[in-house]
């Protein structure tokens, strides 16, 4: 079963990025292809009755399996980075982060109105980039059909964060 698999592969590095975190390090994930594909493949079979016209992959692992996905289902794919990081025209969105804020930015151009629209993130955790990345697409006047993770950290209620936004949300571990 690909949750075992993907389970028996990451890697947790104790104390990163600071004193009492357990990271949840996917980077092993790549290092199998085979796998890859796989999870690949399972994103694709849980949005195959979602019409998809773009992925939104988030800055910057959520572009590994984003642009993977998109290309499997044969659509675009589109960044969401920090803010100042693309070279064209771009719009903007700021949020809260437990301490401070942050903003994103993706291309003014990258969505067309009416859009059916997946996010896609390597980790839902607390829901706060996934949910700047949706309102990055209801700017551009695109519909947010869903979300999908590889890791979901349920205890940090991400998922409720995004439920105003979609019902389907498929992470496919959850701690």
């Amino acid at each position: 079963m690909i949750k075992e698999r993907i389970i028996n592969t990451i890697r947790d590095v104790a104390d990163f990025p600071k004193p009492g975190i357990l990271f949840k390090d996917i980077m092993p994930i790549l290092e199998d292809p085979i796998l890859c594909r796989d999870i690949i493949d399972e994103f694709a079979i849980s949005f195959a009755d979602t019409k998809i016209d773009a992925i939104v992959g988030v800055e910057s692992r959520g572009f590994l399996f984003g642009m993977m996905l998109a290309s499997k289902l044969n659509v675009p794919f589109v960044t969401v980075r920090k803010k100042g990081k693309l070279p064209y025209k771009t719009i903007f969105y700021k949020y809260d982060l437990e301490y401070g804020s942050a903003e994103i930015e993706m291309h003014l151009d990258s969505l067309k109105k009416g859009w059916n629209v997946m996010v896609h993130d390597d980790l839902l955790a607390t829901g706060g980039t996934a949910a700047a990345a949706a309102e990055l697409i209801k700017l551009q006047e695109a519909n947010v059909i869903g979300f999908s993770f590889l890791v979901e950290l349920s205890f940090l209620k991400g998922r409720q964060k995004l439920n105003k936004y979609s019902q389907k949300i498929v992470s496919l571990v959850t701690y």
